[in-house]
């Protein structure tokens, strides 16, 4: 079910490890803890003594608290954290709050461990509700544990997911990114054709939760790795004029798994060569904001249009953008498809066609 800023759902604790494991292009994944009404420290404080903090932390662990308060009595966002961060000490003991710069310790034990696994619990109040949710991704999930390198101005890999998945590519046919970077929208792809799990190759925050079932986890792996393949078959391309970023890219596709599945050059967009017949292409071309002045990427925009115009007939291009002059110098009839942020930057995704 879609909800402001994400997409809600029910499932068990396999269902739990899987959307974190498998799910492309989402932050997070959010436990729904608890839910009341609240308009005094004092109810606040009874309340929350009945949530179930030791499914999620135990004595010692790191704390950490993300509270908004909106259209509420109790609006101090410190005080509510403070109150929270008292009852998980009743029911489990002393904890190191991570945001609030000091411990909070029951009667018995004055110490905690620095190295402690960290929790985050997310806490809005509304309208005098008080919805407390538990983080059980740890990392976004965009961190997937392969990009170690990346040029100035890298493409989060959920977002390069999103871009690839709403180019329409059927995973056969031709896939290229004349502006490849770093390499991130060429290796999601090469993990979507694949069907690689995007989060196999790191740790997750609800590895830590006592109620954590090592062989439900297990076996979750072990099911989606099934469903991987060892070879994809299509022609996944990724070139880009600056020599040192292409070999970062390299180094992130080896460590994804993905090298063989992807052919990197380093060249110019004026070299770019795709093989006939159909295909996508996905790139994201500077924009002027964070990289270069916009002036001179007029120029580049145009012979971006005018060498797919050229080389590309029959392919579907999408793009990400920032600035709507830009687009205008590709010369190509471009469609909006969504829009979002990179970097905090308002960006929007443009689809076209290449007519033969």
């Amino acid at each position: 079910m879609a909800t402001e800023g994400g997409v809600a759902f029910d499932g068990d604790l396999p269902s739990l490890y899987k959307a974190n494991l498998s799910l492309r292009t989402a932050s997070r994944v959010i436990v729904r803890v608890e839910k009341f009404h609240a308009d005094s420290f004092h109810e606040l404080e009874r309340r929350a003594s009945r949530v179930p903090w030791d499914l999620y932390v135990t004595k010692g662990s790191r704390v950490q608290f993300r509270v908004t308060c909106r259209k509420s009595r109790l609006y101090h966002s410190d005080a509510v954290a403070e109150r929270l961060a008292e009852s998980i000490v009743k029911r489990v003991g002393a904890i190191d709050v991570a945001n609030a710069g000091a411990k909070v310790a029951d009667e018995e034990e004055q110490h905690v461990a620095v190295d402690a696994p960290s929790q985050l619990f997310i806490v809005r109040f509304n309208h005098d509700e008080c919805t407390i949710s538990a983080d059980s991704s740890g990392a976004l999930l965009h961190r997937r544990g392969y990009r170690e390198a990346s040029g100035k101005a890298p493409l989060r890999e959920t977002l390069a997911a999103a871009m690839v998945l709403s180019s329409g590519w059927d995973q056969r046919s031709p896939f290229a990114d004349p502006f490849c970077g770093s390499g991130t929208i060429a290796i999601e792809a090469a993990l979507i054709a694949r069907r690689i799990p995007p989060g196999l190759r790191r740790d997750f925050a609800f590895q830590q939760w006592p109620a954590f079932q090592e062989s439900a986890w297990k076996r979750v792996k072990e099911e989606a790795t099934k469903s991987s393949t060892l070879r994809q078959s299509s022609v996944i391309l990724a070139s880009d004029r600056d020599d040192g970023v292409v070999k970062m890219a390299t180094e992130n596709a080896s460590r994804a798994g993905v090298l063989d599945d992807i052919q990197f050059a380093s060249k110019p967009i004026s070299a770019l060569e795709v093989p006939t017949g159909s295909g996508s292409i996905v790139t994201n071309p500077p924009y002027g904001i964070r990289v270069g002045e916009r002036t001179p990427l007029r120029n580049l925009y145009a012979q971006l249009g005018n060498v797919l115009r050229k080389k590309a007939q029959g392919y579907t291009i999408t793009l990400l953008s920032a600035d709507k002059s830009l687009d205008r110098m590709v010369g190509i009839p471009l469609t909006e498809i969504l829009r979002t942020r990179n970097g905090g930057i308002p960006v929007r995704f443009l689809k076209g066609k290449l007519e033969p």
